[in-house]
Parts: C-alpha cells; structure tokens; sequence
C-alpha cells in the first residue's frame, strides 16, 4: 500500500468535516413564489408566506375614513399610477396592521397576484437597501411593510431609512411603496428629540432633522382609541362572522364587563374577548 493510499480516507474525511462546517449557500428568491413573504436580513432571502394572518376588510370597525384613504392609494399603485408611502400612526390595538393586510388581500382578490406583501422587521431595517435591490429587479409591484417601526436612543439606521425613502441617488423603486404603522407619529422618541435639542449646535435644525423623517411618508393616517359603541360594533361583527349565538344582550353586558377588566377598548381587546367567548362555547374560529 502506497503513502498516497493511506492517506485517502484521512483526507476524505477532512473534506467531509470541511463541507458541514461550510455555512449553506443562501436560498433562491423566488418573488413568483407567493403573494406575500418576509424578509430575512442575515441570509438575504425572502421567505414565501403562503397563508398571511389577516383578517377581511369588513370586519374592521370605526376606521372607515382611514380605510378608504388606504385602500385607494393601494389600488393605484397596483394598477401602476403614482401612490404615496404611508404611516398608519396612533393608538395601540386599532388595526393598524390589519388594515395593511386586509387591503393587501382586498387588491388581490378583485385583480389576484398583482401585488407583493413584503415585510422587513424593525431591526432589520439597516439591511433596506439590499432589499430594495432585490425588489428593483423584478416587476411586480411590491407592498414593503414594516410594523411598529420607532427609534430609540443612539439608534441611527433612522437615517438609511430616510436616505432610501427619498433622498438617495437611486431613491425608491418605482415598483415599491413602503407602509410603516407606528405608535408614535414622528416614529422617534421624545428623550431622542431632546437629546439632539441639548447637543446640537442649533437645536431648532436638530429637532428638524429628526421629524423630517416622518415627512418622508406622503400620507399620514391617525387612529384613535374607540368609544363603546364602536368596540360593541366590532364584537357584534366578530360573532356574528363565526356564528357565536349569544344573545346581544348578553354579548353587549359580557363585552362591557371584559373590556373594564382590560382597562381599554380596541380592536385588539374585542378580538381577544371574542377568542375568549368562543373557547366557552366550544367553537372554533379564524385567525386575525
């Protein structure tokens, strides 16, 4: 036996330790894959979402005028005309992030596959413009969407964000319109805003410099907490949706005491009572 030969399977077995400690190639982006997908920043792939929690436009109550806002705008870029970026700002449980969906599903069900559902997370957002790359490629029309986007304290990636939504060389796709909710309609916090006040050179510029990054979203849509007799409509149509069956005495009276329990009405409270109220009953219902 040659040197060459007893030295073969040593050498295989090094390759083969080799090849597992390799990290996996990144996978293929396929943006005809599905109607909606998540961005994954450290491997730069879009992961296909073939079934998106939402919930149907007609459920979501007391944000008509909002709705109609949305809707409209997401219809003409659809279609290829001009639209805005928008933040859907405010209260928290109002369906911000549900309207996105809902309209999303509402797009595509009248003209189906017409429009892409990307979402990138928060803190995913410095990786923007490799995702922008990405989109700018391809022709469909993409929906970018980002839930609870804010900045904090020594967080600087506000700044890439704003870079891309306007005012970068290349700018935003044509194909590619952002929609941002938020709990906070400058996106940035008061301690923030203050700190670049007490820092900066000129304060006033500071502070400008800050809220311009909510300029860079052409509509601003504000929702506001519920009073009663919109958080009753929601739980109404929830239950009658998924054929609950309680009395709307008994519904109204079980609805009031659970949100005083709660401290708050919302959309959120209504659909968390309403999981409750199925459960007792032995029903099953839907994702929202």
């Amino acid at each position: 036996m040659t040197e060459d030969t007893k030295l073969e399977p040593l050498l295989r077995r090094i390759a083969d330790a080799l090849d597992r400690l390799a990290p996996a190639g990144s996978p293929r982006n396929d943006l005809a894959a599905a109607d909606a997908f998540v961005w994954h920043a450290d491997h730069g792939w879009l992961e296909p979402v073939p079934t998106v929690n939402r919930v149907d436009l007609e459920l979501l109550q007391g944000i008509d005028r909002v709705r109609d806002i949305l809707l409209d705008n997401t219809k003409r870029f659809a279609t290829g005309l001009p639209a805005n970026n928008v933040l859907l700002w405010g209260a928290r449980g109002m369906g911000k992030s549900s309207l996105v969906k809902a309209v999303h599903a509402t797009v595509n069900g009248t003209a189906p596959g017409s429009l892409v559902l990307v979402e990138i997370h928060r803190e995913d957002i410095p990786s923007l413009p490799r995702l922008l790359a990405l989109l700018r490629n391809t022709s469909r029309r993409c929906l970018l969407f980002c839930d609870d986007l804010s900045f904090d304290q020594q967080d600087t990636s506000y700044k890439s964000l704003k870079a891309v939504l306007e005012g970068g060389i290349e700018g935003r796709p044509p194909n590619v319109v952002l929609y941002a909710t938020s709990n906070r309609r400058h996106l940035l916090s008061r301690d923030m805003i203050e700190n670049e006040r007490s820092t900066a050179i000129n304060p006033g510029e500071a502070v400008e410099e800050k809220v311009s990054l909510s300029d860079r979203f052409g509509l601003w849509l504000g929702f506001h907490a519920c009073d009663q007799e919109t958080y009753h409509a929601m739980v109404r149509g929830y239950a009658e949706r998924y054929g609950l069956g309680l009395p709307a005495d008994q519904l109204r009276a079980e609805a009031s005491e659970w949100a005083i329990t709660r401290g708050a009405r919302s959309g959120r409270v209504a659909w968390q009572f309403i999981q409750d109220l199925a459960g007792r009953l032995g029903k099953q219902i839907g994702q929202v």
